[in-house]
């Protein structure tokens, strides 16, 4: 049995009665065809079911069709983190939107690192969303090297903010997408104030990212004079919530409020008060940070958190690189720093 051969350009151009160039400017995006034209082909490519080669037309345009989303973690923090399901989640909404294909690069080490800057420089994508960096990560260096358009989740906080190449020449730092999370850290810390708490603690993220530096300077706006025993370091997991909460019980064994820096570390923050009969919010309250629904609606009990819009910031990262890409004559302001608030549920 014989395979029917593939519709061409030359094919569509004979059915809609135009040249083969207005089919190929088209099928390209190219606005410049009158509406009647460029109509008269979209309907002859639905009739004969002809699909653009990719490939052919990366030549023409000099555009892959395609973003890379980097993410600085090893593939078993990424897999059980709802934070970034839902981040991953906005970016593949747009960039479907836009009939752009996603392709997800993780980080385990060094090797990766060498990896992901050949992938990019190889000229595989359009672009690359990178988030979840760590202060002494390479890969802003070697996606700067790569030469790619780079939008970042979360402010960036390596010494040279410009080592990835920019969406405008004029940007005085890389473009990057992030929400407020120094305000946020600071309205929970008021609200455990507010309910009267005397000695409340802190839960870091990992400090050598700027979201957990960021969370603790909020705390440290609200409570400067505080016991530094009253801070301990996390790492947004709820075994590192878990191990901070017990160091917590163990250096300040009266502490009744807890601000954690995320809800998973809450999260483990409630399993180690629960283990020492430490009733929430009557005898500690806890307030955590995201808001991510599946950790905070079904912690015991229902956590009051900080919501961001995790998933509305990965549409914004992907809608700024595409617009910064197509040329856009009103790109995404950059950066873009989403607001936060308070939701309140029973753990506070």
């Amino acid at each position: 049995m014989t395979e029917e051969p593939r519709p061409t350009l030359e094919a569509v151009a004979a059915r809609a009665g135009v040249s083969r160039a207005t089919v190929s400017r088209v099928v390209n995006g190219d606005p410049g065809v009158r509406e009647v034209l460029a109509e008269k082909v979209r309907r002859a490519v639905d009739e004969l079911g002809y699909v653009p080669n990719r490939a052919a037309r990366s030549l023409v345009t000099r555009r892959h069709d395609a973003v890379a989303v980097v993410i600085a973690e090893p593939e078993t923090r990424v897999f059980a983190d709802p934070f970034f399901a839902l981040q991953l989640r906005g970016i593949s909404k747009e960039l479907t939107a836009h009939d752009v294909q996603l392709v997800l690069l993780l980080t385990e080490g060094r090797d990766d690192h060498e990896r992901v800057g050949r992938y990019l420089a190889g000229g595989h994508v359009d672009g690359a969303l990178v988030f979840s960096l760590h202060l002494d990560d390479p890969l802003p260096g070697i996606i700067g090297r790569a030469g790619v358009p780079t939008v970042f989740g979360g402010r960036p906080g390596w010494a040279d903010a410009r080592a990835a190449r920019p969406l405008d020449p004029g940007d005085p730092v890389a473009p990057y997408v992030d929400c407020d999370n120094r305000g946020g850290a600071r309205e929970a810390v008021r609200h455990l104030v507010g309910l009267g708490r005397g000695r409340v603690a802190h839960i870091t993220g990992p400090l050598d990212q700027t979201s957990a530096v960021d969370r603790l300077d909020g705390f440290r706006d609200v409570l400067a004079d505080a016991d530094p025993r009253l801070i301990a370091e996390g790492d947004f997991t709820p075994a590192g919530g878990e191990r901070a909460m017990r160091e917590l019980l163990d250096r300040v064994p009266d502490v009744d409020a807890v601000f954690a820096a995320n809800d998973l570390s809450a999260a483990g923050a409630l399993r180690v008060l629960r283990e020492h009969g430490r009733r929430v919010p009557d005898d500690v309250a806890v307030v955590g940070f995201d808001d991510m629904l599946p950790v905070a609606e079904q912690a015991d009990p229902p956590l009051t958190t900080v919501r961001q819009d995790i998933e509305g910031m990965g549409r914004l990262m992907a809608r700024m690189l595409l617009r910064g890409r197509g040329g856009a004559a009103d790109p995404e302001p950059s950066p873009v720093v989403l607001p936060t608030a308070l939701v309140r549920r029973a753990s506070a």
